[in-house]
């Protein structure tokens, strides 16, 4: 299974790890997240938004998520042991709800991870500054008509070379995305469903979007990162790369 996950994650540029916490995790942690947008559970009526974003939740059950130990496995795997720092906590939470007003955040993307001074707009460099992973935790069941993220399969190998003109300073989010979008537009979708407790763990480039919910059940999901320990380093003497770091590799040619 390590070799599977392993492969799969350096071709498809993610891995979805099923029952990577105890559903009664998601079911505490769902209900703390109802108590922060003040919605009713059984009142549609009270969904005003399309879209409620909640910060940072730190309260045990979001610790218990993040730290169970097939997640600390698969950072192993994918990041390297001693090469990322454990989540306490987990933030950035796009909690969306059926409604007939479209969102305004559906556009293909990735995720920046780091603010330069007077930018308005998160960069992220080729070597992935400050982000060793995107994950997508599931605390409510994800179908195909409750909004879940879309996945451009593989996208991960189309962006290094797009970031390696920018060096260390990098880029940022709004600058690179048509690139992004035009470079990853032969790419196959794949959508980010599950069930309550489902993980999914995806490479800092893998290029991705939300859409509308069609449903008729909010879906909440946390979008975090895994921050490295750290820095990626894409020429290591040794040889002993990441899962992150071949591909970024890959993407650039220099691994076959």
């Amino acid at each position: 299974m390590d070799d599977t996950m392993v492969e799969r994650f350096l071709e498809d540029g993610f891995v979805k790890i099923e029952g990577a916490f105890p559903p009664r995790v998601a079911e505490d942690c769902a209900r703390l997240l109802w108590q922060e947008t003040g919605y009713d559970p059984e009142d549609p009526a009270t969904w005003k938004d399309p879209v409620v974003w909640v910060g940072g939740m730190a309260q045990g059950p979001f610790a218990a998520a993040a730290n169970s130990p097939a997640l600390h496995e698969a950072f192993d795997l994918l990041v390297g042991e001693g090469r990322w720092e454990p989540r306490y906590s987990l933030g950035s939470f796009p909690l969306r709800f059926p409604h007939g007003e479209e969102p305004d955040d559906a556009g293909w993307h990735i995720e920046g991870s780091y603010l330069p001074e007077g930018a308005q707009w998160y960069y992220t460099n080729l070597r992935s500054r400050d982000r060793a992973l995107l994950m997508l935790f599931l605390f409510s069941e994800v179908t195909e008509e409750d909004a879940p993220t879309r996945i451009r399969v593989g996208s991960h190998l189309d962006v290094p070379p797009l970031l390696e003109p920018y060096g260390e300073a990098g880029v940022s989010g709004l600058r690179i995305a048509p690139k992004l979008v035009e470079a990853s537009a032969h790419r196959p979708l794949a959508l980010a469903t599950g069930r309550p407790g489902d993980v999914y763990l995806c490479h800092p480039f893998l290029v991705h979007a939300a859409q509308p919910h069609h449903g008729t059940r909010p879906r909440f999901m946390a979008q975090p990162p895994l921050h490295p320990a750290v820095p990626f380093e894409l020429d290591r003497p040794d040889g002993n790369y990441s899962a992150v770091e071949f591909s970024i590799r890959r993407g650039l040619t220099r691994e076959r």
